[in-house]
């Protein structure tokens, strides 16, 4: 009886030392294409505090997720370029808490010929642009207000035949980035990311030209047991996230955006 009750407590010793005292956790984040470098910074210094942990982010269209997070797909936290869709899961229960603002975006005229990108809008149509991109208006947050600063200049209607739509606005560069656009609208963040700094020229446009680019996230009810969602949550509240934000030019939440 004493062997037996000696090789149970051995055996569960064993077992104690194998088991890791802390498990690894994951998390998977929906963000919007704006985000593709910030976002890969921000991650990347999370997880020096985080190392054994697995944070997953897919970029896309905001307004696509939102269709696809309703509908049940598998993301913890969904950072919208548009504050309003994620406001729209918390009004139908489908997220932990209240929508966060995190950003306020910009846009520029951007485009591989530094002569194109000093142009002002409504001098567009009458320049050598064959092709002008700008993210689909129909779901995409910067494609909307793209729309809007050029309804503003008077030139939309004129340059429908020439509009290059990308699925979301990391695709619009994309297009400009290949030639297959001669110049287009897009997200102030990608022209300062690393991959487009130092490529032809870009022009910030007014922001009084277009509803703001008011941008947030949410917790998704998906994430209401993982802790490591929370702690990401709030660490884009801290300073070296913040820092991040800053150097990829969204204005952000309590500071000047002039």
């Amino acid at each position: 009886m004493r062997r037996f009750l000696r090789s149970v407590l051995l055996g569960a010793l064993w077992c104690a030392l194998w088991v890791s005292p802390v498990s690894a956790e994951s998390l998977t984040i929906a963000a919007a294409a704006d985000l593709k470098f910030a976002m890969a910074d921000v991650v990347q210094n999370f997880q020096h505090e985080h190392p054994a942990d697995k944070v997953e982010v897919i970029y896309g269209s905001s307004g696509k997720f939102l269709t696809q997070i309703a509908n049940g797909a598998p993301f913890d936290l969904y950072f919208s370029a548009d504050i309003a869709y994620p406001r729209t899961l918390e009004q139908q229960g489908l997220t932990l808490g209240a929508t966060r603002p995190y950003a306020l975006g910009r846009i520029v005229l951007w485009s591989l010929k530094p002569e194109l990108a000093k142009l002002s809008l409504r001098q567009l149509p009458q320049a050598a642009v064959n092709k002008f991109s700008i993210a689909n208006p129909l779901h995409a947050p910067y494609g909307k207000r793209a729309e809007e600063a050029l309804r503003h200049e008077g030139v939309w209607e004129a340059l429908q035949a020439r509009l290059v739509l990308g699925e979301n606005i990391a695709q619009t560069a994309q297009f400009i980035d290949s030639g297959a656009a001669e110049a287009g609208i897009v997200a102030l963040s990608l022209v300062r990311s690393p991959a487009l700094q130092g490529k032809g020229s870009w022009t910030l446009i007014p922001a009084a030209w277009h509803a703001p680019l008011e941008q947030g996230f949410v917790i998704t009810q998906r994430a209401a047991n993982n802790a490591l969602a929370k702690s990401f949550a709030d660490y884009m509240a801290s300073e070296p996230a913040r820092a991040v934000m800053r150097r990829y030019g969204f204005v952000l939440p309590g500071e000047n955006g002039k």
